[in-house]
């Protein structure tokens, strides 16, 4: 008997390198993201502290403009959806050995998971990675966000010990996941 099931559409995202006139609606989509997160038990003054200090537009102005760093938008219809943020030529000693690229964040508004939308930014965040010499991307998921783990697990990426992300005092377990680049053209 045929599958009667249709496969599930996803919408094409766009995906652009960020600009200035980016900032503010990256900083919403980034504050929104990341309270959905980890604001788990509700909004208390360190989290808001470091939900609008760390995501602020200015913030995203200096990522934007620092040569270090990319930042690679996902829009659906003109309108943003998530966002991949690398930092070039970053280290970290539990990450493999070999030229170093940070994946600082990949974030997607809710409403747009499960579509390949995240796929698609860390493909592109890969990409840039290896075209600026990155041999191995790295990034920090929070041990408490199951959903990230699985993730890039599932991606070919490895665990590869314990590291901590501290605000205000506060020390958060996160785990180092590492994968090798191929090296791709500029």
């Amino acid at each position: 008997m045929p599958n009667l099931t249709p496969e599930p559409q996803f919408a094409t995202p766009t995906l652009r390198i960020a600009t200035p006139a980016d900032s503010l609606c990256l900083s919403a989509l980034a504050i929104q993201v990341f309270l959905d997160t980890y604001a788990r038990d509700g909004i208390r003054a360190a989290l808001a502290r470091e939900a609008l200090t760390t995501f602020s537009h200015t913030e995203f102005d200096r990522a934007i403009a620092d040569p270090h760093t990319c930042v690679v938008l996902a829009e659906l219809n003109a309108h943003l959806v998530g966002f991949a943020q690398i930092k070039l030529a970053a280290e970290h000693e539990l990450a493999p050995r070999g030229a170093q690229s940070e994946l600082l964040r990949l974030y997607v508004q809710e409403p747009f998971t499960h579509q390949q939308i995240g796929s698609k930014l860390l493909s592109e965040a890969e990409s840039v990675a290896a075209a600026h010499g990155a041999a191995v991307l790295w990034l920090t998921p929070w041990v408490h966000n199951h959903r990230a783990l699985a993730f890039y697990a599932r991606r070919g990426y490895q665990d590869h010990g314990l590291t901590y992300f501290t605000f205000e005092g506060e020390s958060h377990a996160n785990r180092l996941f590492a994968k090798h680049l191929t090296s791709r053209a500029a």
